[in-house]
């Protein structure tokens, strides 16, 4: 039976921008599994499975229904032992948590001050108002104020890469001459802006930037297949 993931849309189905989402996609992809997907917007997944979790990713594979992009990750590579690891032992599970919380403490709320705005403006109606409420009760100002400064916090943000950029200038991926879960997670922060919005903030000669259109053209090009926004 083929698995399926349920992903994040917005107005556009044929457009998953979820960073966690886009994780699992590709962790899927690299232990070479077949896969459909089924997209929600925010306000469907309440009905997922009979209400099986408030979040996506939602992988179901078979008779398993597990959520969390890294309890998912965990699930495969236990699940599929014969399949190419994501991990590469142990050491290197522990290492992508460290990279999870490196990524949502640094990178998410960085790209959320640049995309937040454009997020919400890709998203149908009903989504959009449930995000409006959501996002400005927890950033206490409106979306608007939000990102409106958001050209100054480019340098910043760029600064705030150099751990990433220091590895990556010197080998093709963070697990080496191939990728590993750590990619992805790092991946799907970057494709999530690139997916959401048109704002541009990456220079082309900067050593992330390289590393994510390696990411991108991996597994025969599943995060190019989706267009940068416009």
């Amino acid at each position: 039976m083929t698995a399926i993931l349920y992903e994040l849309v917005g107005r556009d189905a044929s457009r998953p921008f979820s960073p966690h989402c886009w994780k699992v996609r590709l962790a899927l992809k690299h232990k070479g599994l077949d896969f459909g997907t089924r997209a929600a917007g925010f306000t469907e997944i309440p009905e997922l499975e009979g209400g099986f979790s408030k979040t996506v990713p939602i992988l179901k594979d078979g008779e398993a229904l597990v959520t969390d992009s890294f309890a998912i990750a965990e699930y495969l590579e236990t699940a599929y032992p014969d399949r190419p690891s994501l991990f590469g032992g142990e050491g290197g599970r522990a290492l992508s948590r460290f990279v999870e919380s490196w990524t949502q403490r640094t990178i998410h709320p960085a790209l959320a001050r640049i995309a937040a705005l454009d997020i919400h403006d890709c998203l149908g109606a009903s989504d959009q108002a449930y995000f409006r409420a959501s996002r400005e009760k927890a950033f206490g100002t409106s979306l608007e104020n939000f990102v409106a400064d958001r050209q100054s916090r480019i340098a910043p943000f760029l600064a705030s890469l150099e751990p990433l950029r220091a590895i990556v200038a010197k080998q093709n991926f963070l697990g080496g001459e191939t990728p590993l879960f750590a990619d992805y997670i790092v991946f799907g922060a970057f494709q999530w802006a690139r997916v959401s919005s048109p704002f541009r903030f990456m220079p082309a000669e900067d050593a992330v930037t390289q590393w994510f259109e390696r990411c991108l053209a991996l597994y025969d090009g599943e995060g190019a297949k989706v267009p940068a926004a416009a």
